[in-house]
């Protein structure tokens, strides 16, 4: 390939993130021609700086806190330390050990495909790389991903600010942390710090931590968070750098002002679009500047330009990702003919201790709720981690479970089940039929579940014990 050349093909793929290479995959598949254009090839956002080190910085956390709340149990645990070194060593090997097999697996799609550049639109059916070559396509995918949102007073701390791009590159643990946001990421990342033994302080404007729908999982598991972290919700904060510290003044709900050795800006992502100028590819675009949208399709508009993963800006999660980049894929091979595809329930997890999940609908629109309260749940108090709640949303008048909300142990499991079973449209009394093993976190699904079959016509199946076991 050389400069100026034009190269041709039926679907173009911009980025190479896990939205991206599923598009590619996907139009492949469908026995379209394609590139997958990508500045770097360094692997996915989950790989890098995403899922997979905060996932192994909460291991380590988790293991830290499992042994300060030993004593529960009777277990005395003197003398306990932390080789910092040595953790964070950990969390950088495991990471480069996922990198590496992303890339490895990049680096087998076949010769040709893949093109190391920057694109932008020329256009609705053509790019110009930054290497001097061109692109004509038929279908074009974008799937340029999200970066941090970094406001400029965060920006103006240089490197005692810290995002998920960089935080995961420290060599120590900070004495005192503040972290701005208190959504997933700073959620994740706070309890994680504070259960490694940082004094962490968490700001947000919102009144409600991870947009937690249901008032009653909310105060459960804002409880719990504040048990280890200065909890200051409904504030506006003030940064500025004093030497080698963090000065934070906020106001509202409460006031105040602090010294951290490091502040956490997690304040949301945003899509990158700004590269691509998208006005030459003549796409209606939203308020944000994001390009409308069909999910059923992931086509923008009547246009040959599909939009797929964390820069469409619709439920950045790694699977909502894959399933975007595997529907804009196969529509942009099967262009003009749309391939409408019936989307998945909502489906989100928060990995705290304990996870935060949400699925499908909110309370508000379910005619019938049940709740459970896992403070006094048998295998939870067992297990000396009984606290949380979790709520069921049915629709009226056959109790078809509709949505949840679960701050409660084993939430990420539980959270599974559940929308395995709102996808299925099942009903409160059809789930009751299936078996419960005694004493499983499992088992506190039954009250909600036998609240929601008392508010409905349709009972509690009758050749079930409607008792509870001691602890269920």
């Amino acid at each position: 390939m050389t400069d100026n050349e034009t190269l041709t093909c039926d679907v173009a793929v911009i980025g190479a993130g896990t939205a991206g290479l599923a598009a590619e995959r996907a139009a492949r598949k469908n026995g379209a021609t394609t590139l997958l254009i990508d500045p770097a090839f360094a692997g996915t956002t989950c790989a890098t700086v995403g899922c997979m080190p905060s996932k192994l910085l909460i291991a380590a956390a988790k293991a830290r806190h499992a042994v300060a709340r030993a004593d529960s149990f009777g277990i005395r645990t003197a003398g306990v330390t932390i080789d910092e070194a040595a953790l964070f060593e950990r969390v950088r090997a495991e990471r480069d050990r996922f990198v590496r097999l992303t890339r490895e697996s990049i680096a087998k799609i076949p010769d040709g495909i893949r093109i190391e550049a920057m694109a932008r639109f020329t256009g609705p059916d053509s790019l110009e790389l930054d290497n001097g070559q061109r692109v004509k396509a038929r279908a074009i995918v974008i799937a340029t991903g999200s970066r941090p949102v970094m406001p400029d007073a965060f920006a103006a701390l240089g490197d005692l600010a810290l995002t998920n791009e960089n935080v995961f590159e420290l060599e120590k643990l900070p004495r005192r942390l503040a972290v701005v946001g208190s959504g997933a990421i700073g959620l994740e990342l706070a309890q994680a710090f504070a259960h490694l033994g940082v004094e962490v302080s968490l700001f947000d404007k919102a009144d409600t931590i991870a947009k937690i729908r249901c008032p009653r999982v909310h105060k459960a598991m804002k409880d719990i968070i504040a048990e280890d972290i200065d909890l200051h919700l409904g504030v506006d904060i003030t940064p500025s750098r004093e030497g080698d510290e963090v000065a934070v003044t906020w106001k509202g709900a409460s006031s105040g002002t602090a010294r951290f050795d490091r502040l956490l800006v997690a304040v949301g992502r945003t899509p990158i679009l700004d590269t691509l100028d998208l006005t030459k590819a003549g796409l209606e675009c939203d308020d944000k500047g994001v390009p409308c949208h069909d999910r059923a399709t992931m086509r923008c508009g009547e246009s040959a330009v599909f939009i797929a993963g964390d820069v469409a800006a619709d439920i950045p999660l790694l699977h909502e990702a894959s399933h975007d980049g595997a529907i804009a894929g196969r529509n942009a091979a099967a262009l003009p003919a749309p391939v409408r595809t019936e989307r998945h329930v909502p489906f989100s997890i928060i990995f705290t201790e304990p996870p935060i999940v949400s699925i499908g609908k909110a309370e508000a629109d379910g005619a019938v709720s049940g709740y459970t309260d896992y403070g006094n749940q048998g295998r939870a108090r067992v297990e000396a981690r009984n606290e949380g709640a979790l709520t069921l949303y049915a629709a009226a008048p056959d109790g078809v479970l509709i949505g949840a909300d679960i701050a409660a142990p084993g939430a990420e499991h539980l959270g599974h089940l559940l929308a395995w079973v709102i996808e299925q449209g099942m009903t409160a009394t059809e789930v009751l039929a299936f078996p419960f093993y005694h004493p499983t976190i499992e088992e506190g699904l039954k009250s909600a579940l036998r609240t929601v079959c008392a508010a409905t016509p349709i009972p509690i199946p009758e050749d079930q014990d409607s008792g509870s076991p001691a602890g269920a």
